[in-house]
Parts: C-alpha cells; structure tokens; sequence
C-alpha cells in the first residue's frame, strides 16, 4: 500500500508545481485522518471560477486511482462564456494532477515492492 502522508503528498505536489507553474497558486495539501486515525493527506484546488470545494484523494485504501470530489455548493451560479473558459482551465489542472498522482503513486507502490 501507498502509505501517503500529508509530507509525501506535499513532496509530490512541489514536483508538479515545478513542472505547471501555474497552477501553484491554486493547490494546497492538509492534514487529512483516514478511517483508521492516520495521516492520509489531502489534495484541495481551490477554484476561483466556481463556488465549490474540490478536493483531490487516493480513491481508496491500497488503490493508486485518485480521484477528484467535488462538495456541495450553497446556491446555483453562472457563467458567461469567459468565464466557462477559465473555470475549464481550472478543471484540467485538477485533471493533470489527479494523473500526476497516480503516475507518483503506482511508482511509489513499485518502489515499496522491490525494496521487500
């Protein structure tokens, strides 16, 4: 299993932030206690182009799928066409790290197996 901690997911998301600079501003990493008390980490892009939370987390316990949630938001909102565009851009920054996470975390459980 990918144990990821809060440290781990911090290191992974510097080396992405590295390679889409532009999407730093927008990701953060939190503590997050799985089910079982231990620091699991997690993922937030924070949307500017939309009032709702999303989060980013191992899709479950020894999976290397991620997956990306998204909460409830208060009321309805729209958009105009620009503003389609950029909440867009936004998405598929969530998109490419889900993908980046996944590409570190079956490394990552690769890594383990062959230091056994």
């Amino acid at each position: 299993m990918p144990y990821r901690t809060m440290e781990l997911l911090q290191l992974w998301m510097d080396e992405f932030i590295a390679t889409d600079p532009d999407a730093g501003c927008r990701l953060d990493v939190l503590r997050h206690d799985g089910d079982t008390g231990e620091d699991t980490g997690l993922v937030i892009v924070r949307l500017q182009y939309a009032s709702t939370d999303v989060y980013l987390q191992a899709a479950g316990p020894g999976d290397t799928a991620w997956e990306v949630h998204f909460g409830p938001r208060p009321n309805d909102f729209a958009l105009r066409a620009e503003g389609v565009k950029l909440l867009s851009e936004e998405l598929s920054v969530a998109a490419r790290l889900c993908v980046f996470l996944e590409d570190k975390s079956i490394a990552h459980l690769r890594a383990l197996e062959s230091a056994v």
